[in-house]
């Protein structure tokens, strides 16, 4: 079955300074255009993650300032979309995912992760546009221009958008870009709802109700956001999906007051399923989505790569799933929200 896929962090793993290939065909990422090929798959949203330097400095990857990186970034992306045009296109609205989809293309969409890079300027902001960047996640796990991140702080979680974060989520609206509120304060979620008139989506955000989390959606949230016509990507992290795993953080835990002892974490397809199902019954069939973190992620994943999706696609039959849901799931919720914003 053909799927969009919200988000993966693909563009930062291939910046690793022992990266081998390229997005065409590499042994280390588990998206490429050749898997995604071999996978069915229709579209991917490619994120420009930025990080702190020390988080790049201990992943290998090349980094010399904010700037540099995310231009870096973009560049690559392009160039990769160019040199292999023949089996896949850029993508910045509705009309090029379908004319992508005809032509027998995949379509490559270019996000932000992180709105630090826009700095606190509209111009910038226009600038990242003009780009082709056509979805930004507002914040990461840091105090941005745009307002506050998640965390497990119940005072930054009520702090909401700043007073740049309201107008440039209202420009955003204007020249066609999705507003992502995944890694978002959960009062920043809100004052997106208050604002926003068109759909808003996060790419890459599951249930609170059953990891709890604050990177995951309230119910109230999942209404809210249903409400206005927008989506959530099922995210395939581990720690987001079991309750169980929720504290172990990048695959090592403290046990028993121990030195740190490396643990493995799963990500699997009963547990996804699980979420899918309260996703849908709080927000709706049309809700759903799927945005995998592939790349961004750890941890042993049953969903690994483009093929892969098959087999949560064929669980999802087995628990009753008519197929209609599951074609919703796999593009049309995130096809219609492209239709509706994507300028």
């Amino acid at each position: 079955m053909k799927f969009i896929d919200l988000h993966s962090d693909t563009l930062m793993k291939l910046a690793r300074k022992d990266a081998i290939g390229d997005l065409y065909e590499n042994p280390n990422t588990s998206v490429s255009f050749k898997k995604m090929i071999e996978g069915g798959q229709m579209a991917q949203f490619f994120a420009v993650f930025l990080a702190e330097p020390e988080y790049f400095k201990k992943e290998n990857i090349y980094y010399d300032s904010p700037d540099e990186y995310v231009e870096g970034r973009i560049k690559y992306f392009k160039e990769q979309v160019e040199k292999y045009s023949n089996i896949v296109a850029f993508a910045k609205n509705y009309e090029d995912l379908v004319e992508n989809d005809k032509a027998g293309k995949l379509s490559a969409f270019l996000t932000l992760e992180e709105g630090a890079p826009v700095d606190g300027s509209l111009e910038k902001l226009e600038y990242f546009y003009d780009e082709g960047v056509r979805l930004i996640t507002l914040t990461w796990n840091f105090e941005n221009c745009f307002g506050f991140p998640n965390s497990f702080d119940p005072e930054i979680m009520s702090k909401g958008l700043k007073p740049f974060g309201i107008e440039a989520i209202q420009r955003m609206e204007e020249l066609g870009m999705l507003v992502d509120v995944s890694h978002l304060s959960d009062a920043g979620f809100y004052d997106c709802a208050k604002i926003l008139k068109k759909p808003f989506i996060a790419s890459h955000s599951n249930a609170r109700e059953l990891t709890e989390h604050p990177r995951n959606l309230t119910d109230d949230m999942i209404k809210v956001m249903a409400n206005s016509g927008g989506v959530s990507g099922l995210n395939f992290c581990p720690v987001f999906l079991d309750r169980e795993q929720v504290n172990v953080s990048d695959n090592w835990v403290n046990i028993d007051g121990d030195d740190k002892k490396k643990v493995i974490v799963y990500s699997r397809v009963s547990d996804m399923i699980k979420h899918l199902n309260h996703m849908k019954n709080k927000g709706g069939e049309d809700f759903v989505a799927l945005g995998s973190d592939l790349d961004g992620i750890g941890g042993e994943l049953e969903v690994n790569e483009a093929k892969d999706f098959e087999l949560l696609f064929d669980a999802l039959r087995k628990d009753g799933w008519s197929e209609n849901q599951i074609e919703k799931l796999a593009y049309k919720n995130a096809k219609r929200v492209i239709r509706e914003v994507l300028k």
